[in-house]
C-alpha cells in the first residue's frame, strides 16, 4: 500500500514537473514566434533586410505598429540633448509627428508620448542610426540626400524651437549641435 502511494505520488510529481517544463517551452516558442513575426513585419514596413538591425529594433520594443515613431527619434534626441525637454520643442515634435501621420491614439503616438515624458535609452538612437544606414543601402544618392535633408531639417527645427533669447543669440546649443552631427554621420556624411 505504501509503495503504491509513493509510486502514485512520484508519478504526480513527475507529471507536474513536465507540465511546467512544457508550459515554459510553449511560452518560449510563442515569444520567439512573436519576435520573428515582428522582425518580418518591420522588414516590410521599414524596407530593412539586415537581420541584426531588425533584431535590435525588436529588442528595443519596436514593432511594425510603432515603426513610424522611429522616424521621430532624431527629433526626440535633439530635444533631450540638454537634459530637459522644453514646451516649444515638444510642440515642434508633435507637429512633425502629425505631419508624419503619427496620430493620437496610435501605437506610434503612445511610444512617442513615452519618449517625451522620459528620455529614451541611448540604444534607441544607435538603433535608429543602424536602421538609417541599412535603409540608405537601398537608396540611390539623390534619395539618400533627400532623406538626409528632411531628417536633419526637422531635427534642426526642433533644436531651434527653444533656442536663443528673444530671437537673438545661438538658437542651437552645443549639445544639440553635437546630436545634429551624430545624425549627419548616420547618413555617412
Amino acid at each position: 500500500m505504501a509503495d503504491e502511494f509513493l509510486g502514485d505520488r512520484k508519478k504526480a510529481l513527475e507529471d507536474s514537473f513536465f507540465a511546467k517544463e512544457n508550459a515554459k517551452l510553449v511560452e518560449q516558442l510563442r515569444a520567439e514566434q512573436e519576435k520573428t513575426s515582428a522582425r518580418e513585419g518591420l522588414a516590410k514596413v521599414a524596407g530593412i533586410s539586415d537581420a541584426a538591425v531588425l533584431q535590435k529594433l525588436v529588442d528595443l520594443g519596436i514593432t511594425p505598429e510603432t515603426w513610424a515613431a522611429v522616424a521621430l527619434v532624431p527629433l526626440v534626441e535633439v530635444a533631450w540633448a540638454d537634459g530637459s525637454l522644453d514646451d516649444k520643442e515638444r510642440r515642434a515634435i508633435l507637429a512633425a509627428a502629425e505631419a508624419n501621420g503619427v496620430g493620437a491614439g496610435s501605437p506610434s503616438f503612445e511610444l512617442l508620448e513615452n519618449w517625451l515624458a522620459v528620455r529614451p535609452d541611448s540604444q534607441m538612437l544607435a538603433a535608429w542610426g543602424e536602421s538609417i544606414a541599412a535603409l540608405c543601402t537601398t537608396l540611390d544618392e539623390r534619395e539618400k540626400q533627400s532623406l538626409r535633408a528632411e531628417v536633419i531639417g526637422r531635427a534642426r527645427t526642433v533644436a531651434e524651437a527653444a533656442g536663443g533669447i528673444l530671437g537673438f543669440g545661438n538658437k542651437v546649443s552645443a549639445e544639440e549641435a553635437e546630436v545634429l552631427s551624430r545624425l549627419e554621420r548616420a547618413f555617412g556624411s
